[in-house]
């Protein structure tokens, strides 16, 4: 087995205070961890999320194995996004694609995985025809073709939607005081005994359109919040907030919805206690980051960005999955079109933790999908 190398990339600054470390701010770096196959340098991939360290991936060694050098990348935002701008992700996934050309693969490839599939989808699309000029909040990106060279084909597994779709379904409905975590309203706490599992259509529809209100009273007060700042001499141009209570998704604990092979439960653990703690998705954001990922105005929604690139894509469904379901997979093949095709890895749980077996049957479809381009 190939020993693993380390990538030090530098990339470009951005314009907002990115990193609590003046080092990272005066010479922006990002790193990677890959296994380079012997031979020819004929495929490589980059398996990145927008937040998680990916150095250490479980599909790096095998998709080593089988011929294929996979980089697991961070961007400049690992484990910290509160201050993430989508569109400076993709600068970030931008340069490592750089990286890999520059070393001399033929074929450079993304494997989105989780959080990391709306991520490739966005940085392909813009990629192939670059439209994000401004970020969601006014300010301009920068960003320059060169800095996204296209590359040749995308793999998504246990994909999310994006971020944007992602809070939309987990966002707690019962909260009525944005300022007190403890606040509930009954009639919508879907945690509350009294709404007994399987749950009605009725309370479904009634808590559906409770999340879509709560994220939209939450997007107007930042957009309106943003406006104040910038319009006030000598105010600073953005803030950070806290979002109380972002996991309520129904089909962690009714698992009639969305049916699949999971068990009940979040993949961080019991779902009630993860929407009541410190840390969990979207809980502590400024306005701009805020707009960037988890908005209706973001621009790193999955599909919509998938439908618009024009390279060959597969899907790997984890059919064991607490946080992607088969209406998931029926939307990325939606977007996909004629260039996806969709490969079940049966009972694979989201991070595959404990199936080692599962990790095998991903780098095979993977792999024999590559090697086939």
């Amino acid at each position: 087995m190939p020993e693993l190398q380390l990538a030090v990339i530098d990339v470009k600054p951005g314009a907002s205070l990115e990193s609590q470390s003046g080092l990272q701010m005066l010479r922006p770096r990002i790193y990677g961890a890959y296994q380079q196959p012997a031979g020819p340098k004929k495929i490589a991939a980059i398996v990145m999320h927008p937040t998680s360290n990916f150095m250490g991936h479980y599909l790096i060694g095998p998709l080593a194995a089988r011929g294929i050098c996979c980089m697991g990348l961070n961007s400049r935002y690992m484990g910290n996004d509160t201050v993430l701008l989508m569109e400076r992700a993709i600068q970030d996934l931008g340069a490592g694609v750089q990286f890999l050309r520059a070393a001399g693969y033929e074929k450079v490839l993304l494997v989105g995985n989780s959080g990391g599939a709306a991520l490739a989808s966005f940085y392909q699309a813009q990629a192939e025809h670059l439209t994000a000029h401004a970020f969601p909040d006014g300010d301009p990106t920068h960003l320059h073709p060169d800095d996204l060279p296209p590359v040749d084909g995308i793999a998504l597994c246990a994909a999310h939607l994006g971020r944007s779709r992602l809070l939309r379904d987990w966002i707690d409905p019962s909260v009525t005081d944005e300022h007190d975590p403890l606040s509930v309203a009954p009639e919508l706490d879907m945690y509350d005994a009294r709404h007994a599992v399987p749950y009605s259509s009725e309370f479904l529809a009634r808590f559906s359109a409770a999340q879509q209100a709560r994220l939209e009273r939450i997007e107007h007060w930042a957009l309106e919040r943003l406006r104040q700042l910038r319009g006030t001499p000598g105010a600073p141009r953005d803030q950070a907030f806290i979002v109380y209570r972002t996991h309520a998704d129904p089909r962690c604990v009714d698992l009639s919805i969305d049916t699949n092979d999971r068990a009940p439960g979040s993949v961080w653990g019991d779902a009630r206690q993860v929407n009541y703690s410190a840390n969990a998705m979207g809980r502590t954001t400024s306005l701009t980051a805020f707009l960037s990922q988890w908005s209706s105005r973001s621009q790193a929604d999955g599909p919509t960005n998938l439908a618009r690139t024009t390279v060959p894509k597969l899907l790997l469904t984890y059919t064991g999955d607490q946080s992607t379901f088969p209406s998931t997979r029926d939307a990325w093949l939606a977007a996909g079109g004629a260039r996806i095709r969709n490969v079940d890895i049966a009972g694979g749980n989201h991070y595959l933790a404990g199936q080692p077996q599962r990790v095998q049957e991903a780098a095979d479809a993977i792999a024999e999908w590559a090697h086939a381009l």
